[in-house]
C-alpha cells in the first residue's frame, strides 16, 4: 500500500500534466481583445496598401510631368521657331473650377466624417460634376486655339501646350473615374472602407489640382 507522500506526489504530477501548473496555456480573458485585433489588422494592412499605391502613382505622374517640363524649358532656350500665340483666357476659368472642386471635395469628406451620408453624397456629386465641367472647359480651350489657327503641329509652343493640357486631362478622367467609384460603389462588399477610398481619392484629386495650377502658370509665362 503506497504511502501518503507517494499519493501526494502522484496528484501533483497529474495536476501538472492537466495544465494546472506553470507549463499550461495562458488564461483566456473574456474581453475579446485578441479577436478584435485580428479583425482590425487586415483593415489596417488594406488601408496602408491603398495609401502606398496612391503615393507611388503620384510620384510616377510627377516624374512624368517634370520630364516634360525639363524638355519644355530646354526648348524655350533655343528660341528658334518658338512662336507665341494668344493664351486662351478660359484656362483661368478652368483653374477656378478645379480649385472649387477641391473645396467641395473637402466639404464632402467632413460630412462623411460626421456620418452624414446624404450631405456627403451631395457634395461629392458636386465635385464630380465640377471635374466633368473642367474637362468640357478643356475642350473649349482647344477649340479657341483652333479658332486662332493654332494646332498641335503649328509650332513647338503650341505642341507643348496641347501635350501638357492633354496629358493632364487624361489624368483628370482617371480622377473623375475614382470619384464615381466612391460615389456609387457598394462598400459593404468591398475590401476597402468608403472613408479610406474617399481619402485616397482626395489625395489624387488635390495633386491634380496643384499640378494644373503649376502647368497653367508655366504655359502662360513660356508662351
Amino acid at each position: 500500500m503506497p504511502s501518503t507522500v507517494d499519493v501526494q506526489d502522484i496528484e501533483l504530477i497529474i495536476e501538472n500534466v492537466g495544465g494546472g501548473g506553470g507549463g499550461g496555456k495562458p488564461p483566456v480573458y473574456g474581453d475579446g481583445g485578441d479577436d478584435n485585433s485580428k479583425r482590425r489588422d487586415p483593415e489596417r494592412r488594406s488601408a496602408k496598401r491603398y495609401y502606398s499605391g496612391i503615393a507611388v502613382a503620384i510620384i510616377s505622374i510627377l516624374m512624368f510631368f517634370m520630364a516634360l517640363v525639363s524638355a519644355y524649358l530646354v526648348r524655350i532656350g533655343f528660341k528658334s521657331g518658338w512662336n507665341s500665340f494668344r493664351f486662351p483666357a478660359f484656362v483661368w476659368v478652368n483653374t477656378a473650377i478645379l480649385l472649387a472642386s477641391s473645396v467641395t471635395l473637402e466639404v464632402a469628406r467632413r460630412q462623411l466624417a460626421r456620418s452624414d451620408r446624404s450631405a456627403f453624397r451631395t457634395w461629392w456629386s458636386i465635385t464630380t460634376a465640377l471635374g466633368l465641367v473642367f474637362l468640357c472647359g478643356q475642350i473649349l480651350v482647344w477649340r479657341q486655339l483652333v479658332g486662332q489657327g493654332v494646332y498641335l503641329a503649328t509650332n513647338p509652343s503650341s505642341s507643348f501646350f496641347y501635350l501638357f493640357t492633354g496629358a493632364h486631362a487624361l489624368h483628370i478622367v482617371a480622377g473623375v473615374g475614382a470619384l464615381l467609384f466612391v460615389l456609387f460603389r457598394n462598400f459593404e462588399r468591398a475590401k476597402v472602407t468608403q472613408s479610406t477610398a474617399a481619402e485616397v481619392t482626395s489625395y489624387f484629386w488635390h495633386f491634380l489640382d496643384a499640378l494644373w495650377v503649376f502647368l497653367a502658370v508655366l504655359l502662360y509665362l513660356g508662351r
